[in-house]
């Protein structure tokens, strides 16, 4: 519960992105990787989440998104996170704000609503491109990535 403060009131400061993320995250998880046992391994696990925000007025961060767990949509604020799990450290090493900017009509409903510029799974090669050992920026040793099956892309298996 501590960390999910201290996370918490880090992210509540001020705009990050996936790089002070990581500077934040690299201290934490080279020691995890050090005292890792000869058996054991670490994963990287893709989330899509949706924090609702039902009485926030309408915005290009806060506004309807299909919540996959809830079967329907949602007002709120939507992300793609890409944590680092290591027996019992787990740390975001990068965070995707789902900004819906794009204008589209809808001719049926005669209605304007909004998309993002980006796929989900664009979200999510950026991030691996930054996890994947051998880049500059990023090089977190992992075994295997757990995500929902809505990212079984053949682009995102051939990137793993």
């Amino acid at each position: 519960m501590l960390r999910i403060r201290w996370v918490t009131r880090w992210l509540s400061q001020t705009t990050y992105g996936p790089a002070e993320v990581w500077r934040q995250a690299k201290p934490l998880i080279r020691p995890a990787e050090a005292r890792q046992p000869a058996g054991g391994f670490a994963v990287l696990i893709v989330d899509d989440s949706v924090l609702e925000k039902a009485h926030t007025n309408a915005n290009e961060l806060i506004c309807t998104h299909w919540n996959h767990s809830q079967q329907r949509y949602v007002k709120g604020l939507n992300f793609v996170s890409l944590r680092y799990q290591a027996g019992e450290l787990a740390l975001p090493i990068a965070v995707e704000l789902v900004r819906k900017t794009v204008p589209v009509y809808q001719p049926k409903t005669q209605q304007t609503s909004y998309q993002s510029p980006f796929t989900k799974n664009r979200y999510l090669q950026q991030m691996l491109r930054m996890a994947l050992p051998g880049w500059p920026q990023q090089q977190v040793a992992y075994r295997y990535l757990l995500a929902g099956s809505w990212y079984a892309s053949a682009e995102n298996m051939t990137l793993v």
